[in-house]
């Protein structure tokens, strides 16, 4: 039996990218102190991808990351995450919208008072999960994962920076968040615990099919990236997506 015929108005899902970013731009600053920043980004990444974004400082890599991650607000240009228009989204739909993102960023930002795992639970709670049983089993494993295990009850004073970097790491993934936006991740782990954190990246969006961006300037963990985008003065010079 021949299969039914798909609607080409309805594409699958596998062909809806995460994110779709077409002629962005953005400015900093008023009056005469206003400076362009971004000019006409086109970007088009598929889910499930590990795509790094590198270039030197104020090329406007981290602006595109927070623009996608709908941290700040689209000026001019369309940026599409996860099949929704960021421009003039209302507050409200963004704040729903991020609850499906993690975010690590090279500052821990931890909660001084509460333990490891008490932090990375934090993540769940974001995300709507309520029950604290699995919160704190789903917290435990992450952590055990990302070699933490005996650092469960540990207050962010008592780690390393290493350490406190990936508990951050773990808050940002216990969720399953659809996509990872991630600015100099590994920048405070040494290569070993770098390359882990990147790897289970890889793997989440091999089984998860979230897709990750991040932002580096770590040549070490490019050859497990999907895509390399190299930015220059808010432009991309360089991509090597397939």
């Amino acid at each position: 039996m021949n299969a039914p015929a798909r609607n080409p108005a309805l594409p699958a899902v596998a062909e809806v990218p995460a994110i779709r970013v077409a002629g962005l731009n953005h400015w900093f600053g008023e009056g005469e102190a206003r400076k362009q920043a971004l000019f006409d980004v086109d970007l088009t990444v598929r889910p499930g991808s590990l795509t790094v974004l590198m270039g030197p400082s104020g090329s406007g890599k981290t602006t595109v990351l927070t623009l996608m991650g709908c941290l700040r607000e689209v000026q001019d240009g369309s940026v599409e995450l996860l099949g929704h228009e960021l421009n003039g989204a209302r507050e409200a739909d963004l704040v729903l919208y991020r609850r499906r993102l993690g975010f690590i960023f090279q500052a821990h930002n931890l909660h001084g008072s509460l333990t490891a795992r008490q932090n990375v639970m934090m993540g769940l709670q974001v995300h709507g999960h309520r029950d604290e049983a699995t919160q704190r089993k789903a917290a435990a494993h992450i952590l055990g994962a990302l070699g933490l295990g005996d650092r469960l009850d540990y207050l962010p004073g008592n780690l390393s920076g290493g350490q406190k970097q990936r508990v951050a790491v773990a808050r940002a993934l216990v969720g399953n968040p659809a996509v990872v936006f991630a600015d100099e991740p590994t920048a405070a782990l040494d290569k070993e615990s770098g390359m882990t954190v990147v790897r289970m990246l890889k793997e989440l969006g091999r089984q998860r099919g979230t897709t990750t961006m991040m932002v580096t300037h770590d040549n070490r963990i490019l050859e497990l990236a999907d895509r390399i985008v190299t930015m220059e003065d808010g432009r991309t010079v360089k991509d090597t997506a397939p």
